[in-house]
């Protein structure tokens, strides 16, 4: 588990130096979301907002800022806090929570998802996205250096 450990061991600066260089990888980069996706975990694991080429998700995969539990605490706090049945609210406002923001459906309507897939599909769609990508070149404008976080 993240902890103070790992930051005071530079885990930050790692990963920041890691990902930069991901960032900056001109090969074909395809993701397949088949679980959960949460917040910045989501954007570095070769998300759009990084550079990705194709992502598809399974009808499984909870795309969102942070899990829905502890979304639901704190965005419906004063009405699960208020409530008869505080547990039982909860997770109702959980279950919410994930129907309407943490589903795939949702992230490929913003345009962060290509395509949802069932998991049958999965080879065919990799399959065909690097046959699509086989020849990929990425034309950057020609810089000095690039802006690697030290």
């Amino acid at each position: 588990m993240p902890g103070t450990d790992q930051e005071w061991n530079g885990i930050i600066t790692n990963g920041a130096k890691l990902l930069y260089a991901f960032s900056e990888a001109t090969v074909p980069r395809v993701t397949v979301i088949t679980r959960k996706a949460y917040g910045g975990a989501y954007d570095v694991m070769n998300s759009k907002h990084i550079g990705a080429d194709m992502n598809y998700a399974w009808p499984s995969a909870e795309i969102a800022v942070m899990g829905a539990k502890g979304a639901a605490e704190i965005i419906f706090k004063k009405e699960i806090s208020g409530a008869e049945n505080p547990e039982e609210k909860w997770l109702e406002k959980e279950k919410l929570y994930s129907d309407i923001f943490a589903n795939p459906y949702r992230a490929a309507e913003r345009g962060f998802i290509d395509e949802v897939i069932e998991p049958s599909q999965t080879r065919a769609k990799l399959i065909r996205a690097f046959k699509m990508l086989e020849n990929k070149v990425v034309n950057a404008p020609r810089k000095k250096h690039g802006n690697i976080p030290l």
